[in-house]
Order: C-alpha cells, then structure tokens, then sequence
C-alpha cells in the first residue's frame, strides 16, 4: 500500500551546511573580527563569513557632530548595523564607546556563554565520531573547520585597524545619528574612540591572494557537503544535529549581544529609549541643550532663518 521514498542522493547534513543563513557572518559584525576559536564554530552558512561587510544593508546614515556642527557619514558597516538592531522607530536611543581596557569590550557574558557551548559541540561531537572510528565523517568536520580557518585568517587581516583621522586626545565626542526608518542614535565618549568606530574601514577588499583562498575554501565545504553521503547514517547524523545545534547557539548569541566591539571598543547603549511625538520635539530639546542649531540644519531637520539661508548660499 505504501511505496517507500528512493534514497536522497545527499544526505540532509550535506543540505543544512550549504543553507546560507548569516548567523557566523552576524557575529563577525557583532565582534568586529573573527576569534581563532571560531574555526571550531561550524554553523550553516559558514562560507558566507566575507558577507559580513553587507550587515547594514547598504546604509550609511548621515550624521552630525553636536559639538561642531560637523555633517558626515558613518562608514563603519557593522556599527551601522549595530544602530539598526538597538533602534526604535521614532525614539532616541544614547550609545556610549568605551576606551580599550575601560571594561565594556566584550559582547556580553550570556552572549560569550552561548558561543563557548557551540565551540565545545564541536569537540565533543569530533571526539564521539572517532570514538565510534567513523572515519569519513571525523574527515568531514575536519573539512569544515580548514574552511573556516581560511575564512578566519582572511578576516582578520581585512579587519585591522587602518585610517581614523588626526588624533584629538582627550576630546569628548557627541554624535547624532540618523537611522533609516526614523530611529535616532545618539553616541558619546572621546573623539578618537568615536572615530575608531565610525569612520574608516572596518573591512578592507581582499587582495588576489586572499580571495584565491575564500574560494578556495568555498569548494572545500559545497567538496565536504557532496561527499558526506559516505559517512555512516550515525555520523550523518551527528554532524547534522551538531550544524542544527550550533546554528541555534549562535543566534540566540547574537541575539542577547549587549554591545558590538570595533578595533577594541566596545559600543552599548545607555538607559531606555526615548520617545518623542515629533522630529521637531527632538531637535528643539537637542538644540536648547548643545546651544547651536547649524548641525540640526545641516541635517535637514530644521529650515534656516532667512540670514542663515542666505550665508550659505554666499
């Protein structure tokens, strides 16, 4: 009465670890780099890591300096990215950066908790596939991690510290940040940690080497993925269970990430939201308390007098 299915030419592991979810490439955003540790992470979509630098989805938010009325950008894809996750439409939230070694430059406890068991998942699921000597499974997971430690050793060369500006020491910073969707980031602390975060590259281009060996490392895992059908039906579905398992820890770790960490510093934000019931209510509070309005102009957000309109045109 019942026919039975014909076997699936690639065993559902094989299909788990090609899906491209963007939790590893979410961390990476999140960390503002990539651990050594993180080889032994082996989440779905672990050869998407390069995708990182897309995290704001192609925003970089005009932004005002409330202390010189400077208008700029931010250019810094993952603290975007951060602003975009802690945003609230119509309400202003207060970030702070923190110096290197002022406390603040970890993600968060539970954050680092989470990401440590998916680590040990993978210890532990390789130690039982060679305890049970399946072979071609252990090959496998080993696979992966060569995949990811190219991936790694590529991202922390593309994310070290480049041009911030001149250095100002000992200048306190206050930035206004304009968020799509109408979500309102207020940022503070020094000047040259300001700049660490938000300006610059975060993620140079990788050079003909390196993009050579994300490649490279791209064939090995879609290499592993068709090949897993030799492993025995435990170890298929160990490493499954192990890609499900990790793909779970790592989200909810992105997930109750207290801060981003860029080149150090860590960025958080402060108090609760504050909402407003108009832009207007926002720049007038803004502008009574810094005492100059050319910043809230030069965004946009408030029309210039007739001699300030006419100042700028000459």
């Amino acid at each position: 009465m019942f026919r039975s299915f014909p076997a699936l030419p690639f065993p559902p592991a094989s299909l788990v670890a090609l899906a491209p979810l963007d939790a590893i490439a979410a961390r990476t955003a999140i960390t503002g780099t990539s651990s050594y540790l993180d080889c032994l992470l082996l989440a779905p979509g672990l050869h998407t890591q390069q995708s990182a630098f897309r995290a704001n989805d192609g925003e970089l938010p005009a932004t005002a300096a409330l202390t010189t009325g400077y208008v700029f950008r931010v250019e810094n894809q993952a603290t975007v990215a951060f602003f975009q996750r802690v945003g609230v439409p119509g309400q202003l939230v207060n970030c702070a950066v923190a110096s290197p070694g002022a406390g603040g430059a970890g993600v968060g406890t539970l954050a680092e908790v989470l990401w440590g068991s998916a680590i040990c998942l993978t210890v532990a699921a390789t130690v039982g596939l060679v305890a049970l000597k399946d072979w071609y499974a252990v090959s496998c997971i080993g696979a992966l991690v060569l995949a990811r430690a190219v991936n790694v050793a590529v991202i922390r060369r593309q994310s070290r510290l480049g041009w911030k500006g001149a250095p100002e020491p000992g200048v306190h910073g206050d930035l206004l940040v304009l968020v799509s969707q109408d979500r309102w980031i207020r940022i503070s602390g020094l000047v040259d940690d300001i700049k660490t975060v938000t300006s610059g590259q975060w993620m140079r281009n990788t050079t003909d080497v390196e993009g050579f060996a994300v490649s490279a490392a791209t064939v090995l895992v879609y290499g592993t993925a068709a090949v897993m059908g030799v492993a025995s039906a435990t170890g298929s579905a160990v490493i499954l269970g192990l890609l499900l398992a990790e793909a779970g820890l790592l989200g909810l770790s992105n997930a109750v990430a207290k801060r981003a960490v860029m080149f150090g510093r860590g960025i958080s934000t402060i108090g609760s939201p504050k909402p407003y019931g108009r832009r207007t209510d926002l720049v007038k509070e803004l502008v009574a308390e810094t005492g100059r309005e050319d910043w809230a102009i030069g965004l946009g957000m408030m029309v210039p007098s007739a001699g300030q309109a006419k100042e700028i045109l000459l």
